[in-house]
């Protein structure tokens, strides 16, 4: 099955339709400027691409262009891909990009959370 790029962008609305409370939580925080005066987006396709028979696509929770900064939001899942993760990160930091990972129980204490945001921005 090929993908392209109308269904990455089909499958990001999917994951804002269908977003998990703890990045219901941080977007609020996050939206309209609310943070340092930084514009996010919420499920932001960043890439795709495909290596040998492998196809890379990357949809980051959260992600300001301005600051080149990815957030990701952790849940239980995480735990069990890790490598997955870590390539994925390598791949995001081979760019150029910035990537902030917080576990989802972290969201409990938003402040300490928009303040290690606020220190990367």
């Amino acid at each position: 099955m090929k993908i392209i790029k109308r269904d990455i962008k089909e499958m990001a609305r999917n994951l804002r339709r269908n977003q998990t409370q703890a990045e219901s939580l941080l977007w609020e925080e996050l939206r309209n400027r609310k943070l340092n005066g930084c514009k996010f987006q919420r499920q932001a396709p960043l890439f795709y691409f495909v290596y040998g028979k492998r196809r890379y696509l990357f949809i980051a929770d959260f992600y300001c262009a301005e600051k080149k900064l990815v957030i990701e939001l952790d849940g239980k899942i995480h735990e069990f891909k890790k490598e997955y993760d870590e390539g994925r990160e390598a791949m995001l930091i081979e760019r150029g990009l910035k990537v902030l990972r917080f576990k989802n129980e972290e969201l409990n204490d938003i402040e300490t959370v928009l303040e290690t945001i606020k220190n990367n921005l």
